[in-house]
């Protein structure tokens, strides 16, 4: 199964992939080398992902995405109305060009994620705990973990709960760069969910520690 793996960060939704043919795309070279530390065999494209979907989205049989979140987030707008330093903007409207032109052209699985908007979205995503999800097929149940516990981590706390040691880094924000990352058991679940693997799915509530365990 070909998978292309869009605004990748380091990773934190392919962790948990097996049997797949991985092509990853981010732009910072920075935290794609990191990515390609963690998945040596995946291809590692340095670039702008809304083009290189566009330019390849045929080659695939799935699709993930996570386009940048901050001006769709509630603590954004939150901290604007505080009228703190942060100035309102925009919304990016990336993410809902990439799910109108996944649904109109791409005819493989695909999934479109993101934080949950201060707006009502402007097309209905499915909803696990904080995030959306755009997906062309049903992603199965599940129980999501307490994200208030994410929010006050330190990144040497996030890095156990993830299982991504990055502590040998220097030049980046750590605890941003690991709060960005998906939850490997959900992208575990949803990759499951469009091969329809039920027996993977049962597998992910015992790969990984539970985060409100650690």
């Amino acid at each position: 199964m070909k998978v292309l793996n869009l605004y990748a960060g380091i990773g934190g939704n392919r962790k948990l992939w097996e049997d797949v043919e991985v092509t990853a795309v981010e732009i910072d070279e920075k935290i794609a080398g990191i990515y390609q530390d963690f998945f040596p065999d995946d291809k590692m494209v340095i670039g702008d992902a809304h083009q290189y979907l566009l330019d390849h989205y045929k080659e695939f049989d799935f699709i993930w995405s996570s386009p940048p979140c901050p001006t769709h987030s509630k603590m954004r707008r939150w901290l604007t109305m505080q009228k703190e330093a942060t100035k309102p903007v925009f919304p990016d409207m990336t993410l809902y060009e990439e799910i109108i032109f996944l649904r109109s052209y791409f005819e493989g699985k695909h999934c479109v994620e993101n934080v949950s908007s201060y707006y009502t979205p402007l097309i209905k995503p499915q909803e696990i705990g904080r995030h959306y999800y755009w997906a062309n097929f049903m992603i199965r149940e599940f129980k999501p973990k307490d994200k208030r516990v994410i929010r006050d981590r330190t990144w040497q706390e996030l890095q156990e709960i993830y299982g991504f040691d990055i502590s040998k880094y220097d030049g980046i924000d750590k605890r941003k760069t690991l709060r960005n990352c998906v939850e490997p058991e959900i992208g575990q679940l949803i990759l499951d969910s469009a091969m329809g693997n039920t027996q993977a799915q049962l597998s992910i509530y015992t790969k990984q520690k539970r985060i409100t365990d650690v």
